[in-house]
């Protein structure tokens, strides 16, 4: 694939982001209003999920088109994360050092919510990440689009 195409779709994850987190920008506002019941706990997590999955799409096209290198076994997720942090000889570095230990806490959510039953969730334990949503998205997205604009005109 072409590194045109896979900026494009690069842009194209970055939209359907953006997507999410409007869709459901309400019920994310409305945690500041106090704690979450059981349903609205079940649809955060899943937006949370849905969060990093995108910006897992992301750094999985970087990484298979762009660095012929995409991470496997079973702690892929994790190497990934720490690959876009780092440049090498085909690209700088896709995200700051600073923004990898934010992201990993969202990593971290996707993993628990993967493999644990809804009735588990702890409001305690999402509600950083739910209230940070919007801010470290903006961060994400201002370094993703930096990185496109750079290798695109290189």
């Amino acid at each position: 694939m072409s590194h045109k195409k896979i900026l494009n779709k690069i842009r194209f994850e970055i939209k359907q982001v953006d997507k999410l987190l409007e869709k459901y920008k309400s019920l994310i506002n409305e945690c500041d209003q106090g704690e979450p019941e059981l349903v609205e706990l079940t649809a955060l997590a899943s937006v949370l999920h849905s969060f990093y999955n995108g910006i897992e799409n992301i750094f999985s096209l970087i990484a298979k088109g762009i660095d012929n290198n995409n991470p496997s076994g079973s702690k892929w997720h994790k190497e990934l994360l720490i690959q876009m942090a780092e440049s090498n000889d085909r690209r700088d570095a896709v995200i700051l050092e600073t923004l990898k230990e934010e992201i990993k806490s969202y990593l971290g959510f996707r993993h628990f919510y993967r493999h644990a039953y809804s009735f588990y969730l702890d409001w305690g334990e999402m509600k950083e990440l739910v209230n940070s949503l919007f801010s470290v998205w903006k961060q994400i997205k201002r370094e993703l689009n930096d990185f496109v604009d750079n290798y695109d005109a290189s």
